[in-house]
């Protein structure tokens, strides 16, 4: 039939909670991903603080609905403790820098160096992100304790990065991309919940506070109750009454302790947006909307505590075009150097796990870019290759160590064959996909399932090649698939896990919703043009490829679709959403296209509201595997999503329960959680939202836009929603004009992160023009 969403009548949308593009928070941030549900997909938490139900679960009275204790993702939690060993000695100099210049002779010869010289990774660094650089080495050579690095003892926590073994060199990532956290011993939960009792705060929070503060959490409560602010799903205003039952008439809004703890929870609150910083201003906004007096002296005593890290961005360190010997003298060349006009400094404020992740990343691609073979010979593998654009990315990956290639689903298929090529010239090559069904796909693409696996797997060892002898992942090209949804501690982690000489493509659909996590890698990448970039020139095919390519570029089409691949289904308001979304997926779907239910998934934009993921999966269990719930709220049968780490929703189906815990058929893969982490990772699966669905398809998709919908709509989601299905998509449309306005009129919400400028002031050579 023919379909044409933006001229579907529906009522008019009401505030949502779960908006997508939301109204800044208090430090000046967008929130790129408002249908986050931390509990239910983990890495989700990038978009929505709203969705959360910690507090709920915890026993606080809930002024604003928070990132939850109960469903916050487990990075979260061990983001506000102490600052990373290889930072703290570098802060004053930071500050120094802003106003303070090199030595003009010092820049001269250091450009000298470094245009004459090989480049080395980590070379292009400089200043700040220079010292991180040399410090993280330091640390992990064993040169220098961590320790040495901070200014006063840091708290007992987990280290965020993991050190690497002994024997291997430093660049070794640790085995596990998320390690389960230690178990909290009774002693330390009993000090905790002592605390909290006389401080006001429900017991409920000793658990998550022992896994944000460590063991000695009791003790950092009691000195400084601010400190409860680390714990996921508490709000400043809880915090503080929380610190004047601990400290009486000794606390006020300009306590040190408050203002730092509050830089540090500013910060976390827009890492779960995706930013990797923030813009000062923002956060002295955010400050002083909080009843902070002085938000400048605030922001200087969490830099000097190592709360926050300060950047630069927008100054050049080294005057362009100065040679020495050139026939200028310094002092020609300082005047003119002050003379050229300058772009305008912006100074952001950072996490330290951030900060350095996004340094390891750039540096990792700048030795991947300059340590690989140019001169390889792959021209008969292209000749072969299926497509042009296969092709030219076979060609392309010849000569360089860093490719980004870009398309749509379609386009999956040209990775595909640069993977069987590389393979049938001897090389050790996988694809790594987000998603076990994105690995499926590749494995059927490729023709053989050696060849796929998932970033997960890959990175934990129980998929791919392996560990060689040095600690590196055992190949010599990684295709990563699905690469919008690589957050930039992953990708740190990963490309720290490839050898000198390997080769790494990304691959993706940049117009998908951005990662779970914070930061935007590919996009990054992509934007600052240090390698070759293949855009691919095939379409996706039938009339939902056409649809979701006419959104790609702002387009809401009419489409003909005679098979009825495409059909939109007119609501009048929440309820009568609900109703269709449940016929369609239990009888409509099924009749008319043989799909089963099992296998047709419905989206919507959020989890909570009056049709969100909580009340269409409610619904659907009770038409399609009705039960008491007898297991944690689950029967056999019912569909899932298990979250075991941020930003990875896996579905599957329940099986059983027992004293070992929930056991659940994920794609095949039996997996048991235990019963611990039921409630927190493990949430029904009939109805996702669009960043659990994404990097999956279905052969339908029902996408649900009630009216309450409106404001969390935006040109990403729109995108990813409808990409779902293979085969058949609904529409169940209750936004009327919205839809066509949010396709057309707003796009991604942008993050604030380093890592492009990172990128663009290192030496790259084979940079693409």
């Amino acid at each position: 039939m023919t379909a044409l969403p933006g001229e579907t009548p529906g009522t008019g949308g009401t505030d949502t909670p779960q908006d997508d593009v939301s109204p800044p928070d208090e430090a000046g941030a967008q929130e790129p991903a408002a249908d986050a549900d931390p509990a239910s997909e983990g890495g989700e938490a990038a978009g929505s603080p709203s969705e959360g139900a910690g507090t709920e679960a915890a026993g606080l009275e809930s002024t604003e609905a928070g990132a939850g204790a109960a469903e916050a993702s487990p990075a979260d939690s061990a983001s506000t403790g102490a600052a990373d060993a290889s930072t703290a000695p570098e802060l004053s100099e930071a500050q120094a820098e802003l106003v303070a210049q090199r030595e003009l002779r010092e820049r001269i010869e250091q450009r000298k160096a470094a245009k004459a010289a090989p480049v080395a990774a980590g070379a292009g660094l400089s200043g700040t992100a220079a010292d991180l650089l040399a410090a993280v080495r330091a640390v992990e050579s064993g040169e220098k304790a961590g320790s040495a690095f901070f200014g006063s003892p840091a708290p007992t926590q987990a280290p965020r990065r993991p050190a690497p073994a002994a024997a291997q060199p430093p660049r070794t990532p640790a085995s596990q991309a998320a390690p389960a956290p230690q178990a909290a011993s009774p002693e330390a939960l009993d000090a905790v919940r002592a605390v909290l009792v006389e401080g006001g705060a429900p017991e409920a929070l000793a658990r998550p506070a022992v896994g944000a503060l460590g063991e000695q959490a009791a003790e950092l409560l009691r000195t400084d109750p601010w400190q409860l602010l680390a714990v996921p799903g508490v709000r400043p205003e809880q915090a503080d009454g929380f610190a004047r039952a601990l400290l009486g008439a000794d606390c006020g809004p300009d306590d040190g302790r408050r203002t730092t703890a509050l830089v540090g929870w500013v910060l976390e609150r827009a890492a779960l947006q995706g930013h990797t910083a923030l813009d000062a201003q923002a956060v002295r906004a955010a400050l002083a909307e909080r009843a902070v007096s002085d938000p400048d002296a605030a922001v200087r005593e969490a830099v000097e505590e190592g709360v926050a890290l300060l950047f630069r961005e927008g100054e050049d360190e080294e005057p362009d075009g100065v040679e020495a010997g050139a026939g200028e003298t310094d002092e020609d060349s300082l005047a003119e150097d002050a003379d050229a006009p300058r772009e305008p400094v912006r100074i952001l404020l950072g996490l330290d796990r951030y900060a350095l992740a996004e340094e390891s990343l750039a540096d990792g691609l700048a030795r991947l870019v300059n340590t690989c073979e140019k001169a390889a010979d792959w021209a008969e593998a292209a000749a072969a290759a299926p497509s042009p654009s296969a092709a030219e990315l076979i060609r392309t990956t010849a000569a360089a160590g860093l490719v980004a290639h870009s398309g749509g689903e379609a386009a999956r298929a040209e990775p595909a064959a640069l993977i069987a090529a590389a393979r049938g010239l001897g090389l050790r090559a996988f694809g790594a996909t987000h998603s076990e069904d994105g690995r499926r796909r590749l494995a059927a693409a490729t023709g053989d399932p050696d060849t796929a696996v998932t970033l997960a797997g890959l990175l934990s060892g129980a998929q791919g090649p392996g560990r060689d002898e040095e600690g590196a992942l055992a190949l010599d090209l990684l295709v990563v698939l699905d690469a919008p949804q690589l957050d930039v501690e992953s990708a740190a982690v990963l490309v720290e896990a490839l050898a000198d000489g390997a080769r790494l493509v990304l691959s993706g659909d940049p117009g998908v919703l951005g990662s779970a996590g914070a930061g935007r890698v590919f996009a990054d990448v992509l934007a600052a043009r240090t390698c070759p970039q293949v855009v691919s020139r095939t379409p996706d095919p039938g009339p939902i490829g056409e649809l979701v390519s006419g959104i790609g570029i702002g387009e809401l089409n009419q489409v003909d679709a005679p098979g009825k691949e495409v059909v939109i289904v007119p609501v009048r308001d929440a309820g009568e959403a609900v109703h269709r979304t449940v016929q369609l997926v239990a009888d409509s779907v099924p009749r008319a296209f043989s799909i089963p239910a099992d296998e047709t998934q419905v989206i919507t934009v959020g989890h909570g509201g009056a049709a969100g993921t909580r009340v269409l999966n409610e619904a659907l269990k009770q038409r399609l595997n009705p039960g008491p719930g007898r297991f944690g709220g689950f029967d056999p049968g019912d569909r899932v999503v298990h979250v075991p780490a941020p930003g990875r929703a896996v579905p599957g189906v329940v099986r059983s329960a027992d004293a070992e815990g929930l056991h659940l058929d994920c794609g095949g893969v039996p997996v048991v959680v235990p019963q611990e982490g039921v409630e927190s990772s493990v949430r029904h699966g009939w109805a996702l939202s669009a960043h659990q669905a994404a990097g999956m398809r279905w052969p339908a998709a029902v996408v649900v836009l009630p009216g309450d919908a409106a404001q969390g709509l935006s040109r990403p989601w729109v995108y990813t929603a409808f990409g779902r299905g293979e085969r058949h998509l609904s529409v169940v449309h209750g936004v009327d004009q919205a839809l066509p306005h949010a396709v057309a009129q707003v796009p991604a919400q942008e993050r604030t992160t380093r890592l492009r400028s990172l990128l663009e002031a290192l030496p790259t050579p084979d940079a693409a023009s």
